[in-house]
C-alpha cells in the first residue's frame, strides 16, 4: 500500500474543492469596497518593496522573507488585474502593467528571495556584521 504524506493529502483534498469552486462560483458579481481592496493590495506591495529595500540595505538577511511575500503579492495583483479587466482598453492596460511592472518586479523579488550572496558589512576597526547578527571582532 502506498502511503501518502501530509502534503500529498492536502493537495489531493484541494482538487475536489477547486472543482466545486469552478462549478458554483458566479462568473460575475457586484463587490462592495472594491476600491479599498485594490488600494490595500497596492499599499501592501509598496510596503513590501520598501521593507525589502531597507532590510537589504542594512545587510539583514530577512529581506529574503519580505521579498518572497512581496513577489507573491505582485503575481496575485497581475493575475487579478488581468482576469477582472473588461475587454478592450482596460484589458490592454492590465496586461501592459502586468508585463512591464508587476511581473518584472515579482521576478526581482524572487531573485532576491532565492539569492545566495552573503552580505557582510565591515567596520573601520575590523569588526564585521553578519546579516541578523551583532558586530564581532575578527
Amino acid at each position: 500500500m502506498v502511503r501518502l504524506g501530509d502534503r500529498q493529502v492536502q493537495l489531493a483534498a484541494l482538487v475536489p474543492w477547486l472543482y466545486v469552486l469552478a462549478r458554483t462560483l458566479p462568473s460575475t458579481t457586484r463587490v462592495g469596497h472594491w476600491n479599498v481592496a485594490w488600494v490595500g493590495l497596492d499599499a501592501l506591495e509598496a510596503l513590501g518593496l520598501l521593507t525589502t529595500a531597507a532590510l537589504r540595505r542594512r545587510g539583514d538577511d530577512r529581506h529574503r522573507l519580505t521579498a518572497a511575500a512581496t513577489g507573491a503579492l505582485l503575481v496575485v495583483d497581475a493575475w487579478f488585474d488581468t482576469v477582472t479587466a473588461a475587454p478592450g482598453g482596460e484589458l490592454a492596460a492590465a496586461v501592459a502593467m502586468a508585463l512591464c511592472a508587476e511581473l518584472p518586479l515579482a521576478a526581482v523579488c524572487t531573485a532576491l528571495a532565492l539569492g545566495r550572496e552573503g552580505r557582510t558589512a565591515r567596520f573601520r576597526d575590523n569588526r564585521r556584521l553578519t546579516p541578523g547578527g551583532r558586530p564581532t571582532k575578527r
